[in-house]
Protein backbone atom coordinates (compact mmCIF):
# COMPACT_ATOMS: atom_id res chain seq x y z
CA UNK A 1 0.00 0.00 0.00
CA UNK A 2 2.73 2.53 0.82
CA UNK A 3 4.20 2.14 -2.62
CA UNK A 4 1.06 2.63 -4.41
CA UNK A 5 0.52 5.68 -2.22
CA UNK A 6 4.07 6.53 -3.28
CA UNK A 7 2.56 6.46 -7.19
CA UNK A 8 -0.47 7.42 -7.40
CA UNK A 9 -1.06 9.76 -3.87
CA UNK A 10 -3.86 8.24 -2.19
CA UNK A 11 -6.41 11.50 -1.46
CA UNK A 12 -7.20 11.88 2.81
CA UNK A 13 -10.98 10.30 1.74
CA UNK A 14 -9.59 7.68 -0.06
CA UNK A 15 -7.57 6.08 2.95
CA UNK A 16 -9.96 6.93 5.65
CA UNK A 17 -12.00 4.56 3.41
CA UNK A 18 -9.99 2.39 2.76
CA UNK A 19 -8.71 2.33 6.60
CA UNK A 20 -12.19 1.28 7.99
CA UNK A 21 -12.22 -2.11 6.20
CA UNK A 22 -8.35 -2.74 6.34
CA UNK A 23 -7.22 -5.77 8.55
CA UNK A 24 -3.72 -3.89 9.51
CA UNK A 25 -3.53 -0.06 10.82
CA UNK A 26 -1.80 2.40 8.36
CA UNK A 27 -1.29 5.76 9.33
CA UNK A 28 -1.28 8.38 6.57
CA UNK A 29 1.29 11.02 5.65
CA UNK A 30 0.88 13.58 3.03
CA UNK A 31 0.02 11.15 0.55
CA UNK A 32 1.47 8.35 1.42
CA UNK A 33 0.47 5.46 3.66
CA UNK A 34 2.68 3.36 6.54
CA UNK A 35 1.39 -0.05 8.03
CA UNK A 36 1.99 -0.25 11.71
CA UNK A 37 3.75 -2.46 13.34
CA UNK A 38 2.94 -4.92 16.55
CA UNK A 39 3.88 -3.74 19.88
CA UNK A 40 6.09 -5.31 22.73
CA UNK A 41 5.08 -6.57 25.96
CA UNK A 42 6.33 -3.17 28.16
CA UNK A 43 4.18 -0.51 25.15
CA UNK A 44 1.33 -2.19 25.70
CA UNK A 45 1.25 -2.16 29.40
CA UNK A 46 2.66 1.21 29.34
CA UNK A 47 0.32 2.38 27.28
CA UNK A 48 -2.46 0.73 29.31
CA UNK A 49 -1.48 1.90 32.50
CA UNK A 50 -1.97 5.78 31.11
CA UNK A 51 -5.10 5.74 30.03
CA UNK A 52 -6.22 4.01 33.46
CA UNK A 53 -4.45 6.50 35.54
CA UNK A 54 -6.15 9.12 32.81
CA UNK A 55 -9.63 7.57 32.92
CA UNK A 56 -9.70 7.41 36.40
CA UNK A 57 -8.54 11.10 36.65
CA UNK A 58 -11.04 12.97 33.91
CA UNK A 59 -14.04 10.70 34.71
CA UNK A 60 -17.34 13.16 34.76
CA UNK A 61 -14.49 16.32 33.22
CA UNK A 62 -16.19 16.20 29.85
CA UNK A 63 -12.40 15.33 28.31
CA UNK A 64 -12.26 11.53 26.44
CA UNK A 65 -9.19 9.07 26.39
CA UNK A 66 -8.84 7.14 23.80
CA UNK A 67 -6.12 4.44 22.93
CA UNK A 68 -4.15 3.08 19.91
CA UNK A 69 -7.51 2.71 17.59
CA UNK A 70 -8.35 6.25 17.22
CA UNK A 71 -6.83 8.20 14.84
CA UNK A 72 -6.29 12.46 15.45
CA UNK A 73 -6.46 14.31 12.41
CA UNK A 74 -3.46 17.18 11.51
CA UNK A 75 -4.83 19.65 9.63
CA UNK A 76 -7.21 18.82 6.42
CA UNK A 77 -5.36 16.92 4.27
CA UNK A 78 -1.67 16.77 6.30
CA UNK A 79 -1.85 13.32 8.34
CA UNK A 80 -3.57 10.46 10.20
CA UNK A 81 -1.95 9.22 13.20
CA UNK A 82 -2.73 6.49 15.67
CA UNK A 83 -1.24 7.74 19.16
CA UNK A 84 -0.85 5.05 21.79
CA UNK A 85 -2.76 7.47 23.90
CA UNK A 86 -4.89 10.94 23.70
CA UNK A 87 -7.05 12.96 25.05
CA UNK A 88 -9.44 15.30 23.95
CA UNK A 89 -11.28 17.50 25.83
CA UNK A 90 -13.56 19.03 22.50
CA UNK A 91 -17.23 18.77 22.57
CA UNK A 92 -17.09 18.65 18.63
CA UNK A 93 -14.59 15.45 18.95
CA UNK A 94 -17.27 13.66 20.79
CA UNK A 95 -19.32 13.83 17.60
CA UNK A 96 -16.64 12.96 14.84
CA UNK A 97 -16.80 8.52 14.83
CA UNK A 98 -13.29 7.63 12.61
CA UNK A 99 -10.64 10.16 13.92
CA UNK A 100 -10.36 13.55 16.25
CA UNK A 101 -8.85 16.33 15.41
CA UNK A 102 -8.73 18.65 18.94
CA UNK A 103 -6.53 16.58 21.13
CA UNK A 104 -4.76 18.60 23.95
CA UNK A 105 -2.74 15.67 25.19
CA UNK A 106 -1.14 12.86 23.09
CA UNK A 107 1.19 10.55 24.05
CA UNK A 108 3.50 7.78 21.99
CA UNK A 109 5.56 5.04 23.91
CA UNK A 110 8.62 4.93 22.03
CA UNK A 111 10.32 1.86 20.30
CA UNK A 112 13.47 1.34 18.67
CA UNK A 113 11.86 1.19 15.52
CA UNK A 114 10.02 4.23 15.77
CA UNK A 115 12.09 6.56 18.41
CA UNK A 116 13.84 8.92 16.09
CA UNK A 117 10.15 9.52 13.84
CA UNK A 118 8.06 9.62 17.03
CA UNK A 119 10.60 12.97 18.36
CA UNK A 120 11.22 14.42 14.97
CA UNK A 121 9.23 14.33 11.89
CA UNK A 122 6.13 13.38 13.84
CA UNK A 123 6.42 15.79 16.34
CA UNK A 124 6.55 18.56 13.91
CA UNK A 125 3.57 17.21 11.91
CA UNK A 126 1.75 16.95 15.83
CA UNK A 127 3.11 20.79 16.23
CA UNK A 128 0.32 21.77 13.80
CA UNK A 129 -2.50 21.13 16.27
CA UNK A 130 -3.24 24.43 17.67
CA UNK A 131 -5.13 22.07 20.36
CA UNK A 132 -2.33 20.26 21.32
CA UNK A 133 -0.62 21.25 24.85
CA UNK A 134 1.52 18.38 25.60
CA UNK A 135 3.15 15.65 23.70
CA UNK A 136 4.37 12.41 25.98
CA UNK A 137 7.18 10.26 25.10
CA UNK A 138 7.19 7.16 27.73
CA UNK A 139 10.32 4.95 26.71
CA UNK A 140 9.51 1.66 27.94
CA UNK A 141 12.87 0.25 28.08
CA UNK A 142 13.66 2.56 31.37
CA UNK A 143 11.93 5.00 33.56
CA UNK A 144 12.03 7.73 31.39
CA UNK A 145 8.63 9.77 30.18
CA UNK A 146 9.42 13.12 28.25
CA UNK A 147 6.70 15.72 28.46
CA UNK A 148 6.90 18.37 25.71
CA UNK A 149 4.66 21.14 26.68
CA UNK A 150 3.51 24.50 24.93
CA UNK A 151 4.39 27.57 26.81
CA UNK A 152 1.93 30.53 27.14
CA UNK A 153 4.05 32.24 24.25
CA UNK A 154 3.48 28.74 22.07
CA UNK A 155 7.21 27.73 22.28
CA UNK A 156 7.72 24.04 23.42
CA UNK A 157 9.71 23.06 26.58
CA UNK A 158 10.60 19.89 27.58
CA UNK A 159 10.41 18.74 30.97
CA UNK A 160 12.19 15.26 31.81
CA UNK A 161 10.68 12.42 34.53
CA UNK A 162 13.68 10.15 35.57
CA UNK A 163 13.30 7.44 38.22
CA UNK A 164 11.03 5.07 39.63
CA UNK A 165 10.10 7.54 42.49
CA UNK A 166 9.41 10.19 39.88
CA UNK A 167 6.31 12.36 39.71
CA UNK A 168 5.29 12.59 36.06
CA UNK A 169 2.76 15.94 35.59
CA UNK A 170 0.37 15.86 32.60
CA UNK A 171 -0.48 19.59 33.03
CA UNK A 172 -2.73 19.74 29.91
CA UNK A 173 -5.25 17.83 32.03
CA UNK A 174 -4.00 18.08 35.54
CA UNK A 175 -3.03 15.02 36.38
CA UNK A 176 0.18 13.87 38.38
CA UNK A 177 1.21 10.47 38.56
CA UNK A 178 3.76 7.96 40.17
CA UNK A 179 6.13 6.82 37.84
CA UNK A 180 5.91 3.45 39.55
CA UNK A 181 2.13 3.31 38.21
CA UNK A 182 2.88 4.29 34.94
CA UNK A 183 5.38 1.30 34.65
CA UNK A 184 3.42 -0.96 36.77
CA UNK A 185 4.03 -4.52 35.66
CA UNK A 186 6.66 -3.94 32.94
CA UNK A 187 9.15 -6.42 32.88
CA UNK A 188 12.14 -4.42 31.92
CA UNK A 189 14.09 -7.64 31.51
CA UNK A 190 11.59 -8.39 28.03
CA UNK A 191 12.40 -5.21 26.78
CA UNK A 192 15.71 -5.51 26.54
CA UNK A 193 15.44 -8.34 24.12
Amino acid sequence: MAVLAEQLGISPEDYLSGERDAPFRHEYVHGQVYAMAGAADGHVRVSINAVLILKNHLRGSGCSVYMADMKVRVKQDTAFFYPDVMVTCDPADLQRNHFKQSPCLVIEVLSPSTEAYDRGNKFALYRELESLQEYVLIDPRTYQVDVFRRNAHGRWELFAFNGETATVVFASVGCECAMSDLYEDVNFALEAE
